[in-house]
C-alpha cells in the first residue's frame, strides 16, 4: 500500500470516529431522559464515579499510567487540570440539568456558539487577531442572543454557560501537555472521592438511586461513565487523523441531532423568535467555517509553496 493510500485510509477512519462521537453526543439528551427520575446532581456524581472507573481501567491496559504520575510533577499542570475539572463538572452537571428539565433547545443552542466562544476566548485570552470574517461571525451570533433576550426577556444563560463553561474547558486543555484519556483520568480521579462520599452519603440516607430503581435504569447510570468517556476517546482519534477545519465542520452534528430531538421528540417549544436567533447564530458559524476552511487552504499553497 502507498503512503497515498494509507493517508487516505487514515483520513477516511478519522471521519468515521469523528462522525461516530459527535453522534453518539447529539444522541446523549436520549440517554438523560431515562434517568429523569435521578436527581440531577446524584447523576452527574455516578457520571464521574463510572468515568473514573472506565478510563483507569484503560490507561491501566494501556500502560500508559506513569504518564499520569509525570503530571504531578508539574504543579502548573496541575493547576490548570483542576481548573478544567472545575470547568466540565460544571458543564457535564448543567448539561444533564437542562435536559431533565426541558431545555434541549437551549442546551443546542450553546452547542452551537461554542466555536465563537472559542474565537472570542483566543483574542480575549491568548490576545490573538480577529479577522474580519471572524469579526461578523461574533456580531451576527451577539444579534441572535440579543433577539431571544429581547422577546423573551430573559438571557439565555443556559445556553452561554454551556459555552463559555465547554470552551474554557478547551482552552484549558490546550495548555496541558497531556493525551485526552490521561487528562480525563486525572480529572475524574480528583473529584472522584467527592462524588464517592456523596453516593455514599445518599445511599446511607436512604435516599440514593442504587436499590431504590429498576434494573434498567441502574444499568444505565453504570453506563453513564462509558456514555461519557467513548465519545471522547474516539473524539481524541479522529483530531488526530483528520484536518481541524473538517472537526469544526463535524462539531455541528451533535447540537443539530439534539435541536431535532428538542424539537420533534420533546416536543420543546421552537418559535418564529427561536428560528430568527437561531438564523443568526447559523449565519455566524457559516461564515466562520468558510473563513477557516479558506484560510487552511491558504495555509497548504503557501508550505507547497516554499
Amino acid at each position: 500500500m502507498s503512503s497515498d493510500e494509507k493517508m487516505r485510509d487514515s483520513t477516511a477512519i478519522g471521519f468515521a470516529y469523528g462522525i461516530a462521537a459527535y453522534t453518539l453526543w447529539g444522541f446523549l439528551p436520549l440517554y438523560w431522559k431515562q434517568l429523569s427520575e435521578i436527581p440531577p446532581m446524584e447523576i452527574l456524581a455516578h457520571r464521574i464515579l463510572w468515568s473514573f472507573l472506565f478510563v483507569a481501567a484503560i490507561v491501566y491496559f494501556e500502560g500508559t499510567i506513569h504518564k499520569c504520575k509525570e503530571v504531578f510533577y508539574d504543579r502548573t499542570s496541575i493547576m490548570r487540570i483542576v481548573y478544567a475539572t472545575v470547568l466540565i463538572s460544571v458543564n457535564w452537571g448543567l448539561y444533564i440539568w437542562a435536559i431533565n428539565t426541558n431545555h434541549v433547545v437551549e442546551a443546542s443552542m450553546g452547542y452551537y456558539m461554542n466555536p465563537l466562544v472559542v474565537v472570542l476566548l483566543g483574542v480575549l485570552v491568548l490576545k490573538e487577531k480577529l479577522s474580519g470574517y471572524q469579526i461578523i461571525s461574533l456580531i451576527l451570533a451577539a444579534a441572535g442572543v440579543l433577539i431571544i433576550t429581547i422577546q423573551y426577556g430573559q438571557f439565555p444563560w443556559i445556553s452561554l454557560n454551556l459555552a463559555v463553561s465547554f470552551g474554557l474547558y478547551g482552552l484549558m486543555k490546550k495548555m496541558i501537555p497531556v493525551g485526552s484519556t490521561v487528562g480525563l483520568a486525572i480529572e475524574t480521579a480528583i473529584l472522584m472521592p467527592m462524588t464517592l462520599g456523596y453516593i455514599l452519603f445518599r445511599q446511607i440516607a436512604g435516599i440514593g438511586a442504587l436499590g431504590s430503581v429498576t434494573r434498567i435504569t441502574t444499568l444505565l447510570l453504570i453506563g453513564s461513565g462509558v456514555a461519557t468517556a467513548l465519545p471522547l476517546l474516539w473524539f481524541a482519534r479522529a483530531a488526530r487523523r483528520i484536518p481541524l477545519s473538517s472537526m469544526g465542520f463535524l462539531q455541528y452534528i451533535s447540537p443539530s441531532i439534539s435541536l431535532v430531538l428538542g424539537v420533534f421528540v420533546f416536543k420543546e417549544q421552537f418559535t418564529t423568535t427561536h428560528f430568527i436567533s437561531f438564523g443568526f447564530i447559523w449565519a455566524g458559524l457559516l461564515i466562520y467555517s468558510v473563513s477557516q476552511i479558506k484560510s487552511v487552504r491558504y495555509k497548504s499553497v503557501q508550505s507547497v509553496q516554499r
